[in-house]
């Protein structure tokens, strides 16, 4: 069978690969922060990201200017974890991932409420409440460069 559209297997191949880089994220903090498992997490993350949107725009993704300190903080995080301070690596990861990709969180949080089982799981009052103000944030708070005080 031929795949046709968006979805070719590399692509396929290329979320799978970040899916089970998430998974080994989760794991590795649920068996308290194992260093093996968040670091192999990390990697397959990224050769996840890689394979789904090719090397030259995975790149450029990362060294945009307005991205530039997500990827510090990111990158960076990962190489901490892989030291071994597996917890101050997570934090400097989760600002980074929070930098990096906050601008797509209220489409992902429109589609998953679109989701039936995870529509009922996302109306509970509580979580209503942090989901609804996270919305409300829209992404990135403008910065300097965006409101245009540096010259391009």
């Amino acid at each position: 069978m031929l795949s046709s559209g968006w979805l070719t297997d590399q692509r396929k191949i290329g979320l799978g690969l970040t899916a089970f880089g998430i998974l080994f994220t989760i794991l590795g903090m649920l068996l308290l922060f194992d260093r093996g498992l968040i670091a192999m997490g990390n990697l397959l993350f990224l050769a996840g990201l890689t394979t789904t949107i090719g090397l030259h725009s995975t790149v450029s993704f990362f060294m945009k200017k307005k991205n530039r300190k997500g990827s510090v903080f990111y990158l960076g995080g990962c190489a901490v974890v892989v030291y071994g301070w597996t917890v101050v690596g997570l934090a400097l990861e989760a600002y980074g991932f929070w930098l990096l990709f906050c601008e797509f969180f209220p489409t992902v949080l429109q589609f998953l409420r679109r989701v039936p089982v995870l529509s009922k799981v996302l109306d509970l009052p509580v979580l209503k409440l942090v989901f609804n103000r996270l919305q409300q944030l829209g992404g990135l708070p403008t910065t300097q460069y965006q409101a245009g005080i540096y010259k391009k």
